[in-house]
């Protein structure tokens, strides 16, 4: 059964221009992209969407690097959406990342690493609806 999750094509990505060979790639591993858009984050759309971190040390650059420059947002469809979604992006540190995931291949460091993905369905429902309304899903 086919399932959502939520992604990120981040910041450093998209600056470096990866983000087509990062969708191409999405692609080619048997998703299908359900929404996407690019955007440009406010400091307060990013301190919202990050809100569970706020506690965290490094919440303050987290939310300066995904609010400045633009990013896309993906709602994206598979059997077992998250953990595939998940699977292809890799370890969070590059380092230590899989060959062949994206984070291996497109990420520069820990914090700027590419991509972001949902860590469960339920938070996929409320990452999704932060950024996509139901009109803008197909």
């Amino acid at each position: 059964m086919s399932t959502l999750t939520f992604g990120i094509i981040k910041p450093d990505a998209v600056r470096a221009g990866k983000y087509g060979a990062i969708i191409q790639r999405i692609v080619d591993n048997g998703f299908n992209i359900r929404g996407m858009k690019l955007i440009h984050m406010s400091k307060k759309e990013a301190e919202g969407f990050y809100a569970v971190h706020a506690e965290r040390p490094f919440f303050g650059e987290l939310t300066e690097f995904m609010s400045g420059e633009p990013c896309v947002v993906l709602c994206l469809e598979k059997e077992n959406a998250v953990k595939a979604w998940r699977d292809l992006m890799g370890a969070t540190n590059p380092a230590e990342a899989a060959e062949g995931t994206l984070r291996k291949e497109f990420a520069t460091s820990i914090g700027e690493n590419a991509v972001h993905g949902s860590d469960s369905e339920e938070n996929a429902v409320i990452e999704i609806s932060y950024f996509f309304s139901k009109l803008e899903l197909v």
